[in-house]
């Protein structure tokens, strides 16, 4: 997942609407417009779903139905997030005059998902598109909390890409994302409804459905602005500064230790093997530059990954060595036997955020997903994002 640093001003959104009472009137008849469109839309795509699976001869499944007994079972939630999650149909505990007053803005909103394979625009609630990315960023085997944390992480960098009025990557008109690494994967509806079968697909739906409700709305913000939510598979016992891999420092992207993921993670280390033609061909180095075997760590990150490092006489970053080899990460070691190179890589992925398998293994240890969220994001404040009318208005 690439990531991009930006900013914007949520004053700077609320400003437009206070022109006058006419124009919040207009805003609040446009808005409820759009709610109803957007509903029949969303139940048209999931009845066009459940009769293609009909069709297929696999089971019926209900998109929108949790699994029973879970949101009892989670009880145990944090105030700013058990704030929000509904139990047994009853109003959260701010009351129903409050939850009226401060009703989601974000569910208004509509994602358009370019399907690189399909070449079709998908154009779903956010929810829907969080349980998507959800659905094929993580494992849904991972423990609730986790799949809570990525849910949250997920519409954290959607709603900042909105906000930013962000395309970047987009190869077509008309979609916010791909369902790509360029941004973030996605599944769409008709293939979550076929990923899996029988209970286990009852089950792993309304797993996720619980992840996408016990969470709704919530994202990760920094002195008030959603944050770029950078997350990757495994680390290799911490995470990276962002500048240590990106160019640009970011305050709460920030090296922070997980040492979960080495115990729990089937992509924590990871052998490779080539020859040294193969080798030094893709680093780009000449048969001249190649004729001087000499390989050696000048500087390492505060990660503990490789920094720089000098093969011959030319100078590469760990980023770049990793990239051009195609390896799992940039903190690796290797050995010489021969005319073949073994290279050890420890960790899976770019480094930067949430580490996945460290994010299951802290909730496996009884964390919360929020527990989850400050750990792995610095100094950030995990909460509901409810007032942003204008973001409403231009997206649904």
């Amino acid at each position: 997942m690439r990531r991009k640093a930006g900013k914007f001003s949520i004053v700077d959104l609320l400003q437009g609407l206070r022109t006058s009472r006419g124009a919040a009137w207009f805003a609040v008849g446009a808005m409820m417009g759009a709610s109803i469109l957007l509903v029949r839309l969303s139940l048209n795509e999931l009845n066009e779903v459940q009769a293609r699976s009909y069709e297929d001869g696999s089971a019926k499944v209900n998109l929108t139905e949790g699994t029973a007994g879970t949101k009892e079972k989670d009880a145990r939630l944090s105030p700013s997030l058990g704030s929000i999650a509904a139990q047994g149909g009853e109003k959260s505990a701010i009351g129903e005059e409050t939850a009226t007053k401060e009703q989601d803005a974000l569910e208004h909103l509509v994602v358009r998902v370019y399907l690189t394979k399909q070449k079709r625009i998908e154009s779903v609630p956010l929810e829907t598109y969080v349980r998507g990315v959800v659905a094929a960023e993580m494992p849904i085997g991972f423990e609730l909390e986790a799949l809570k944390a990525q849910a949250i992480a997920a519409r954290t960098y959607m709603v900042r890409r909105m906000v930013q009025g962000n395309d970047s990557g987009v190869p077509v008109k008309g979609a916010d994302v791909t369902d790509t690494t360029e941004h973030q994967v996605y599944i769409s509806l008709s293939a979550l409804a076929e990923k899996w079968s029988g209970d286990e697909q009852k089950s792993n739906i309304g797993k996720l459905n619980d992840a996408i409700e016990q969470t709704k709305g919530i994202i990760i913000t920094y002195q008030g602005e959603p944050i770029d939510a950078a997350f990757f598979s495994t680390s290799n016992g911490y995470t990276e500064n962002s500048e240590d891999y990106w160019q640009q420092k970011i305050p709460y992207l920030r090296s922070v230790a997980s040492p979960w993921d080495q115990a729990i993670s089937p992509k924590y280390k990871e052998t490779v093997k080539l020859s040294l033609k193969d080798f030094y061909s893709k680093l780009g180095l000449s048969k001249k530059q190649a004729s001087k075997l000499s390989i050696r760590v000048i500087e390492k990150t505060e990660g503990n990954r490789v920094s720089k490092i000098a093969i011959g006489e030319t100078t590469l970053t760990g980023r770049e060595v990793r990239e051009k080899l195609g390896l799992a990460s940039s903190q690796f070691i290797w050995s010489i036997k021969g005319n073949i190179i073994s290279i050890t890589t420890y960790g899976y992925g770019h480094g930067v955020g949430m580490s996945q398998w460290g994010a299951n293994g802290m909730a496996e240890a009884g964390a919360s997903a929020e527990d989850i969220l400050t750990h792995y994001y610095s100094s950030v404040q995990v909460e509901q994002a409810s007032k942003l009318p204008n973001l409403v208005a231009s997206h649904s």
